[in-house]
């Protein structure tokens, strides 16, 4: 099995696209999505962008990227502090379950206390049960249905 002790996490810098990109794929397959080029670009720019309140991270195994994660700085009209949503996380197939995913979290629950966040916050699907066996460990579960429409 894979040691988390092996994993480094550090936030995405202009140099990694090519380390990201098969991640941002791969999580898109994952959900048997297809994001348009013009969306993927739009994404990285702003990641990258200190005016926006994206963030991005990898994680890397001995020096190979093997997972990433997004998150987006939000106001709330319940709390003073912000919330973070946890957009996107994916790990790779062959390292999941060897504390990656944890280790992505925790990163985005550092970066959010550091912000003075008030929550972090995020969605699964109800067939990601692997997943959910780690949600279900190191948050609470809201209740709450989601509910949308594309616009």
């Amino acid at each position: 099995m894979t040691s988390p002790e092996r994993t480094e996490i550090r936030l995405l810098s202009p140099d990694d696209f090519d380390a990201w990109l098969p991640l941002w794929r791969g999580y898109q397959a994952f959900y048997k999505t297809d994001i348009p080029a013009e969306t993927t670009k739009l994404t990285w720019d702003r990641i990258l962008d200190p005016a926006e309140p994206v963030f991005g991270a990898l994680a890397l195994l001995d020096g190979r990227a093997v997972g990433m994660v997004h998150w987006i700085m939000h106001r709330s009209c319940w709390t003073v502090g912000d919330y973070c949503y946890l957009q996107d996380l994916f790990v790779e197939n062959g390292v999941r379950g060897a504390g990656i995913g944890r280790k992505l979290i925790e990163e985005v629950y550092a970066r959010a206390a550091g912000a003075q966040c008030s929550r972090v916050w995020w969605l699964t699907h109800e067939t990601n049960h692997d997943a959910m066996q780690l949600y279900d460990r190191i948050a609470d579960r809201s209740g709450f249905v989601q509910y949308r429409k594309m616009l």
